[in-house]
């Protein structure tokens, strides 16, 4: 896999762009607070500033994280009616959407149901949060015959869902009530969702309260030990505030989780293209270890260390599963 056959350069640089100019529109008069680290609370180090943003690091579990903190609603504002949004949601995606069903959702779909057989066989239904399109609901249904339902709070891309045949509940997690999900097994599932929450602590918090004794949770995000962003650090196109606030790795993650309640099943980064965008952003890497290697390595020896680093828990794509216990 290419970083440009899912995420076209000239399409993903209009789509920050957008987002730089959002932040002048949806921040400006936002009301900023400190925070500590997202995930054991310790006091962060200033890391770096970004795009009218300030990330710390915190020196206890390496957490990348914004603070301070614009205030939820200037977020809900800038998520509801930005340029930027408008254009993830509809000219990027769409443009897209070809490659990364086949790259991404495929894939995912069938590494999902790998997880559910191998932590939760007795799975009788599939909730997808923050569906979207619904396409991995729909991958995932192409291999698999368990019951399903996409939690959407988007009008526009619930009805999408619908226009689907999907089962679809067009609420924001938080708005949930237990009685309106199925009394049954059920496998939680999220992707790419936690690096954009503005309290990813209340967000498991009310997952938590939602699912029933040894349901499982399978999420992906983003780690910021991942070698690409531990590289590039402020020029990595990851690292795009106010879109991205969190980084956690797989360690803090796993804080995070457990002063939840949550049991750590399994945490795994299986990346496949950390590599090829150090090679797209050869000009910014500063470190002549990992500038040396993209320019002297042969195909096969990039190919070897993305596999290194996949298996290391060294990739910015992070998978976690967890349970409630």
């Amino acid at each position: 896999m290419k970083e440009e056959e899912i995420r076209p350069e000239k399409l993903f640089n209009e789509l920050l762009r957008l987002n730089r100019e959002d932040i002048g529109i949806y921040f400006k008069k936002s009301k900023y607070t400190l925070i500590k680290c997202p995930a054991c609370e310790a006091e962060g180090v200033f890391t770096f500033h970004k795009d009218g943003f300030n990330f710390d690091e915190c020196p206890n579990c390496k957490t990348l994280y914004v603070s301070p903190r614009p205030d939820k609603e200037s977020f809900n504002n800038y998520y509801t009616n930005s340029n930027s949004t408008k254009f993830w949601a509809t000219t990027f995606y769409k443009a897209t959407e070809k490659n990364r069903r086949k790259m991404l959702w495929k894939p995912k779909a069938k590494m999902v149901l790998d997880k559910i057989n191998k932590f939760l066989p007795s799975t009788e239904k599939v909730i997808d949060i923050g569906g979207g399109y619904g396409i991995f609901i729909e991958e995932f249904l192409k291999i698999d015959t368990k019951k399903h339902l996409v939690i959407e709070p988007s009008e526009y891309l619930s009805k999408i869902c619908e226009q689907k045949s999907l089962k679809v509940l067009p609420k924001f997690l938080e708005d949930i009530k237990p009685s309106e999900l199925p009394d049954c097994i059920k496998t939680f599932v999220s992707f790419e969702l936690f690096e954009h929450l503005h309290n990813p602590k209340e967000f498991l918090e009310t997952l938590y309260k939602i699912m029933k004794s040894n349901d499982i949770f399978i999420f992906t995000t983003l780690s910021g030990m991942g070698v690409d962003i531990q590289v590039l650090k402020e020029n990595s196109k990851a690292v795009s505030p106010p879109m991205h606030l969190n980084f956690f790795n797989p360690k803090s993650i796993n804080v995070l989780l457990k002063k939840v309640g949550f049991e750590t099943l399994e945490i795994t980064t299986p990346g496949k293209i950390d590599i090829d965008i150090l090679k797209n952003n050869i000009d910014y890497i500063q470190d002549k270890f990992w500038k040396n290697f993209i320019e002297y390595s042969d195909d096969q020896e990039k190919q070897d260390m993305q596999q290194f680093i996949a298996s290391n828990r060294l990739s910015s794509h992070m998978m976690i599963v967890c349970q409630k216990i």
